[in-house]
């Protein structure tokens, strides 16, 4: 996994096979949140920053053509033992559409 500056947020980079899981792994709440059911949902890009845990910022694509939302997750540290958190989504994303802090 890529790792930034505690405090603030790293460089976009390509998605690790680390950080699909991260992504599969929230793929309900995202939908409850978005409300949309997605047949295709994987991440390309991110950006994270390091706050007792990490908070990740991810492009992911949903659907044919231009279809892409940005999801925010917070994943703790891992001794605290809980599952990451979908803390936010952004909708009408498209490839072009950098990632931003929200």
């Amino acid at each position: 996994m890529q790792q930034s500056v505690p405090g603030g947020i790293g460089p976009t980079v390509a998605v690790t096979e680390d950080i699909q899981k991260v992504v599969q792994s929230v793929k309900a709440d995202v939908e409850k949140v978005a409300y949309r059911k997605f047949e295709i949902f994987h991440a390309i890009s991110y950006q994270s920053q390091v706050v007792s845990g990490t908070k990740y910022f991810i492009k992911v694509v949903v659907g044919d053509g231009d279809d892409y939302i940005h999801v925010s997750i917070y994943q703790p540290l891992p001794h605290i033992s809980n599952k990451p958190t979908v803390t936010g989504v952004q909708r009408d994303k498209k490839l072009s559409d950098n990632i931003e802090y929200f």
